[in-house]
C-alpha cells in the first residue's frame, strides 16, 4: 500500500477470479513437478505452462491491489491487514521449511543411527552411519557429497550483502531519496541472480561431476528439496523486488508509506536467514 491514507472506512473488494485462477494454476504446476520427477514426457511441459500461467495471476492480481491503492481506497486499516497477513505468510513459510529441516534431522540424527545399531547388524553388517552413505540396501549409485566450498561459501556472501544492499535502500527511501533506492534496490535484485546463477552451476556439477542427483537417496532428496526450494523463494522474492523497483521508479511510495517495498523485503531478509540455517546444516554439517 501505498496511497496517502484518508479513506475512513475498511475497503472490501468485489468478487474476483484471480483467487480461482492461482489455485487452477497450482494444481497445474504441481501435477506437472510430480511428473517431471517421475520422468513422464509430458510433465516439463505441463508444470512450465502452470508457473507462466501463475506469473500472469500475480501480475493482474497485483495489479488490481495496486491501482486500488493509488486511487487512495485504503485507509490505515489496510495497512495493517497487510501487515498482518504477510506476517501470518512468512510465519507459514517457516513452518515449510521447518518441516524439511526436520526430515533432515529425523533422517541424521535418528535413522542414520538406528540402522547401524546392533539390531540390524544381522540385515546390514557393513552399513555405516555416516551422513552422505548410500543406505543400507545398497540400490542407490555411489555419489558424492557437496561439500560448503567455493560455490555455497559465494553465495553466502551474495545474499549477505544483498540483505545490507536491501537495507541501504530501504533507508534511502525514508529518508525521500528515490533515485539512490532505485540504485541499491536494483543491486540488490542483481545479487539475487548471481544467486541464482551459482545456484544452476552447482546442480550442474552436483549431476555431471558428483553424480549427486534427487534419486541419490535421503542426502540427495533432502539437498535437493531443500535448496530447490529456496533458490525458488529466492527467485521470487528477486520478481518481488523488481515489481517494487518499477513502483519505486514510478513514485509510488513516500517516505511514511511504502508497505509495498517493506512486505518484500521482509520476505527477503526472511530468505536470507534461511540460508544460512541450510548452508550450516546442509553444507557443514
Amino acid at each position: 500500500m501505498s496511497s496517502p491514507q484518508t479513506a475512513p472506512y475498511y475497503y472490501v473488494p468485489g468478487p474476483s477470479r484471480w483467487p480461482l485462477c492461482a489455485g487452477i494454476s497450482m494444481l497445474v504446476t504441481m501435477t506437472g513437478a510430480s511428473g517431471w520427477v517421475n520422468g513422464m514426457s509430458w510433465a516439463p511441459a505441463v508444470c512450465l505452462a502452470g508457473i507462466a500461467a501463475m506469473l500472469l495471476v500475480l501480475y493482474f492480481w497485483f495489479g488490481e491491489a495496486i491501482r486500488e491503492s493509488e486511487s487512495g481506497l485504503y485507509s490505515k486499516r489496510i495497512d495493517v491487514a497487510y501487515r498482518w497477513s504477510m506476517s501470518w505468510f512468512i510465519f507459514s513459510e517457516v513452518m515449510f521449511f521447518g518441516a524439511f529441516f526436520g526430515a533432515l534431522f529425523y533422517a541424521r540424527a535418528v535413522s542414520m543411527p538406528w540402522l547401524a545399531d546392533l539390531d540390524h547388524k544381522i540385515l546390514w553388517p557393513d552399513f555405516a552411519a555416516h551422513w552422505g552413505n548410500t543406505g543400507p540396501a545398497g540400490v542407490v549409485d555411489t555419489f558424492n557429497i557437496m561439500g560448503p566450498f567455493p560455490i555455497p561459501t559465494i553465495n553466502t556472501a551474495l545474499l549477505l550483502t544483498s540483505g545490507v544492499t536491501l537495507t541501504i535502500a530501504h533507508h534511502a527511501l525514508r529518508a525521500g531519496h528515490r533515485h539512490k533506492t532505485a540504485v541499491w534496490l536494483a543491486a540488490t535484485i542483481l545479487l539475487g541472480a548471481v544467486f541464482m546463477g551459482f545456484q544452476v552451476y552447482e546442480y550442474m556439477h552436483a549431476y555431471r561431476d558428483l553424480n549427486l542427483k534427487l534419486t541419490s537417496g535421503i542426502y540427495g532428496s533432502t539437498f535437493f528439496m531443500l535448496t530447490g526450494f529456496h533458490g525458488f523463494h529466492v527467485t521470487m522474492g528477486a520478481i518481488m523486488l523488481a515489481v517494487i523497483l518499477y513502483r519505486v521508479m514510478k513514485g509510488h511510495f513516500t517516505p511514511d508509506n511504502h508497505f509495498g517495498f517493506e512486505g518484500a523485503a521482509w520476505y527477503w531478509h526472511f530468505v536470507d536467514v534461511v540460508w544460512l540455517g541450510l548452508y550450516v546444516v546442509v553444507y557443514w554439517l
